[in-house]
């Protein structure tokens, strides 16, 4: 046997036969299919079919924290239409080892210690038996499609061929999944757990020592697809309703990549394996080379990264870590604030004005984690250890020592000031003060505290547990070390948080209105109701902008948009009134319509529920008018996309990061676009011909669509928003 002396690949062989290889790359603190690793794989391959006939079995692991990440997502986001080519020919190279791997003639294992996302979990899927480490760390998956993209390294056919149709789509390819060990091991994606890696090397090699055959499953003569190929009866009685199934998740919204997926799967069950990898290639090297891919990688990854890595946070102040934390107010917001931070092991105070209703506030956490249980996801142990982290009170004296405080009450500027006041002489001395408010400027808020440098916004999103946004607002007076402590815990807490300066409505909720009013204003001119809700989510918004003012309250709506009026003017600024709000007006004045907890609004409610839309609509405002779908669309989208500029032209925004992830966790603007400023970069002629066509709409449907002199000499200078 020869040695093997490699800089990215470790080679130990046994006295046995069995060969043990680490992975692991020297310029990189994590394993990732890149280039390097696609040529190095080859070499790795050759040298085990060269010494073969010393081996009985090969055991892949990782010296890495991480088994193996998926590609380079800088590459990918690049391609386009002129690079298919390329792009097919590294697919190839990539499939053609692993398929070589799997053909070997000798048993395969993989001990996945740490993360096996995407082409990590490929390169597993290729192996003839998985091990997974329980551990926090380790997690396998399939989340190609989140990025716009799908397994392009035989994960879709061979999930396909090892789960069935039907389990692959659903538990893995069209929801981008990420399972850990024990829930990996139940669906079957691992075939054993053990304690450590040093464990699974013992695991691996008993198996081995067993005398497996090294086949996999789908290269034995007559094997067939778990239940059924697209021809079968069982299979054929629920495939035509796939397509319909996710044109309803996705309410007709591009969903390029869920399409190419379910394509694949099925158009490869019917085919041979080499074939099927064949059709595979060829839809991804399409998501690869299109604009939505890239769009999405550049938000949900790249933008995403530099959020979590600190890029708002000041320099030179060392990190916090929050121990205690005073929550007042246990209505829906204070309550999941309460759950998220004792979920994060904080001792939460959870303060209100009676027991009851601090109790109640604590049900709620009750409620969450006794549905994990059912479902198997925790414990009642740690159902349990959460659970006494939380302590209702009525009493300020409870908030002793604690180092943050968060008001979630009312948007009633005397009420925060008024709470947080009575919790202030209890708190440690450098605790951060914060008030969690949608619209309420941070800066006159905090004239009612005797530390204003300690004072900040936090505006979370309902629901909390599943929002992951938090929008951290700075005053006139906030602190750099306010900040800073801020943005670690929301890390600590598992919010991803963005930071924008003081202002009427921040960033998120500013921005939102135009969608909603543009809207309502289509409605004001009688294109049909059903049109414009329908418009909005094919274009890709998860709901309705009819439906979202409901749920708001039109009487909020206006309340918040005369606050804002009387703001703007004390300042001297006048600001145009904008259509839709004639319409609400007649909504609420009129015909009593104040939205859902109203029980009427733009739509009809049955017991609470929606019941469709108010046929009323029609005969107040009309439903004669038509407009082009494209201009419907555009007119949310651009609207939102120009107010952004205008967030960023008067310093609310400090970064494009925070405006493409905001936009797509916070507020809803469509995912495949990017965000809201990429949304302009990514237009037919980027930047240029985001300007010409706002100049058409403004022409069409007013002032409001004149793109900012900013904006314009931006795309003069054929600049885009980086």
């Amino acid at each position: 046997m020869s040695d093997f002396d490699h800089p990215m690949f470790g080679w130990e062989i046994d006295r046995d036969g069995v060969v043990t290889v680490t992975m692991d790359d020297p310029g990189q603190s994590a394993n990732t299919m890149n280039d390097r690793f696609r040529d190095e794989l080859v070499v790795l391959v050759d040298h085990l079919y060269a010494e073969r006939e010393g081996i009985t079995g090969v055991i892949l692991t990782s010296a890495k924290k991480t088994f193996l990440a998926g590609g380079d997502l800088a590459a990918l986001m690049r391609a386009g239409e002129d690079d298919k080519p390329a792009t097919r020919a590294m697919l190839d190279k990539a499939k053609a080892q692993l398929r070589r791997l799997e053909m070997l003639g000798r048993p395969v294992v993989a001990v996945i210690a740490g993360a096996a996302l995407g082409g990590g979990y490929e390169l597993a899927l290729a192996c003839h038996r998985r091990i997974a480490v329980d551990a926090p760390g380790t997690v396998v998956g399939l989340p190609e499609v989140t990025l716009g993209l799908l397994p392009g390294g035989g994960g879709v056919v061979r999930t396909v061929r090892l789960f069935g149709l039907l389990p692959a789509l659903q538990d893995l390819l069209l929801t981008g999944a990420k399972y850990r060990s024990a829930d990996a091991l139940a669906k079957g994606l691992v075939d054993e757990v053990v304690p450590d890696r040093d464990a699974g090397l013992a695991a691996a090699k008993r198996w081995i020592a067993g005398g497996p055959e090294p086949v996999q499953p789908w290269d034995r003569k007559g094997y067939p697809i778990p239940g059924g190929s697209p021809a079968s009866p069982k299979i054929t009685a629920v495939l035509p309703s796939l397509p319909a199934a996710l044109r309803q998740k996705t309410h007709g919204a591009p969903a390029t990549a869920q399409a190419a997926v379910l394509a694949a799967a099925v158009e490869g069950a019917q085919v041979d394996f080499d074939n099927a990898l064949t059709i595979e290639s060829r839809y991804i090297t399409d998501l690869i080379c299109g604009k939505e891919s890239g769009n999405i990688i550049k938000a949900m990854f790249y933008d995403m990264q530099a959020i979590n890595r600190g890029a708002n946070r000041p320099e030179g102040v060392p990190s916090h870590k929050a121990s205690k934390i005073v929550v007042l107010g246990a209505g829906m917001m204070g309550a999941g604030i309460a759950y998220v931070s004792a979920k994060a092991g904080l001792d939460v105070v959870l303060k209100d004005v009676s027991i009851e209703a601090a109790e109640r506030g604590k049900a709620y956490s009750a409620k969450i984690l006794q549905k994990a249980v059912d479902k198997g996801r925790s414990t009642p142990a740690k159902r349990d250890e959460v659970l006494a982290r939380i302590h209702p009170t009525t009493d300020p004296a409870d908030a002793a020592g604690a180092d943050v405080v968060i008001e979630a009450v009312f948007e009633d500027p005397e009420l925060k000031k008024k709470v947080i006041s009575e919790v202030m002489p209890h708190l440690a001395p450098d605790a951060v003060l914060a008030s969690n408010t949608s619209t309420l400027p941070i800066t006159r808020l905090a004239e009612g505290v005797s530390r204003p440098e300690d004072f900040i916004g936090t505006h979370f999103f309902s629901p909390v547990d599943k929002m992951a946004l938090l929008e951290i607002v700075v005053g006139e007076k906030t602190s750099d070390v306010t900040l800073a402590k801020t943005i670690d815990i929301a890390r600590q807490i598992g919010n991803t948080p963005i930071v924008v300066n003081d202002s009427r409505g921040f960033f998120t909720s500013r921005v939102i209105v135009e969608f909603i009013n543009e809207a309502i204003a289509m409605v004001g001119e009688g294109v049909p109701a059903a049109s414009v809700e329908q418009a909005a989510t094919q274009a890709g918004y998860p709901v309705g902008a009819l439906a979202l003012l409901d749920e708001i309250s039109l009487t909020l709506s206006r309340k918040i948009r005369d606050e804002t009026i009387a703001g703007l003017a004390a300042e001297g600024i006048e600001k145009p009134l904008h259509p839709a709000a004639a319409v609400v007006d007649r909504m609420i004045d009129e015909f009593g319509r104040g939205g859902r907890l109203a029980g009427a609004g733009f739509y009809e409610y049955r017991d609470g529920k929606k019941a469709g839309l108010w046929p009323g609509l029609a005969e107040k405002f009309g439903s004669s008018t038509r407009l082009p779908l494209r201009d419907m669309q555009e007119r949310m989208l651009f609207a939102e996309a120009i107010d952004t500029v205008r967030c960023l032209d008067e310093g609310v925004l400090r970064s494009v990061a925070d405006a493409n992830v905001g936009s797509i966790l916070g507020i809803g603007f469509p995912a495949w676009t990017g965000g809201v400023l990429q949304y302009i970069n990514q237009y037919e002629g980027g930047p240029a011909g985001f300007v010409a066509r706002a100049r058409e709409l403004a022409d069409r449907y007013g002032d409001r669509f004149t793109p900012p002199e900013s904006l314009v000499r931006r795309a003069e200078q054929g600049q885009s928003f980086d």
